[in-house]
């Protein structure tokens, strides 16, 4: 199993749940300071260097077989990148109007919170500038995270936990981490008297993003591909911009 890392780190790290568990709880910390901090500051400039480490880590750290185990191969199956593209689309719309109908477009609803964190738009979107703000938003956020996430958690840390406990219950593991730690995101949200949790919209929010990271690693599983995964969160990215543009803003 050494022979999956460089030779720098082949002597410390293994693909088991201890180093799983620790990237996480690192890159979860991380995140957790970055993202509050910009929520209340709404400077997101920092945020984008998480998912950057996130793509970088794997790279930096394993040898070319442990870069082909967590899934950096080309797809054997080009259906089940068309299957993740799907899925992608379907989670998004269904989280969309499951959360319009508990929580309306008030405070409750968890893209309503995050459209108001996009900054530099203009004061009134209209025919002549929607559609250049949602392209402008949908392609940032269909490259930094996808790959960044996708490569992290289902790959990296998937293959963690996946040598102690198999891949089912490795998928249950990164799919928990990655839709706890969005939490940040929204759930703990920050407004003029401070921070408060939405109990409810949160338990909808987390819910609905750990079905879909599970859907994520089908589309990996039925791909042969971390691409699988990563087309399937960059479309899930694609529809929750054309909700934020087309049906919040």
């Amino acid at each position: 199993m050494s022979d999956y890392f460089r030779l720098f780190v082949a002597r410390r790290i293994r693909f088991n749940w201890k180093t799983g568990a620790f990237l996480i709880a690192i890159f979860t910390v991380s995140r957790f300071v970055l993202v509050l901090y910009a929520n209340a500051t709404k400077s997101y400039q920092a945020v984008p260097y998480i998912f950057g480490a996130m793509l970088a880590l794997p790279l930096i750290l394993l040898a070319r077989p442990g870069r082909q185990k967590i899934g950096l191969v080309w797809p054997t199956r080009w259906w089940g990148v068309l299957l993740g593209a799907l899925l992608g689309i379907a989670s998004c719309a269904a989280l969309f109007y499951l959360t319009v109908f508990f929580f309306g477009f008030g405070e409750g609803n968890s893209l309503v919170y995050i459209a108001r964190s996009y900054a530099n738009l203009p004061s009134v979107l209209n025919e002549h500038n929607r559609l250049t703000y949602f392209l402008i938003y949908a392609g940032i956020s269909m490259g930094f995270s996808p790959l960044g996430e996708e490569v992290f958690y289902r790959g990296l840390i998937h293959e963690c936990f996946a040598q102690s406990v198999g891949n089912r219950k490795a998928a249950l593991v990164d799919s928990a981490a990655f839709a706890l730690v969005h939490v940040a995101h929204f759930g703990l949200v920050y407004s003029g008297h401070g921070w408060h949790l939405l109990a409810g919209p949160t338990l909808l929010w987390v819910a609905g993003l750990f079905i879909t990271c599970l859907l994520f690693s089908v589309a990996r599983a039925k791909s042969g591909s971390i691409v699988g995964a990563v087309v399937a969160h960059a479309l899930f990215n694609l529809t929750m911009n054309y909700c934020i543009f087309y049906r919040i803003l």
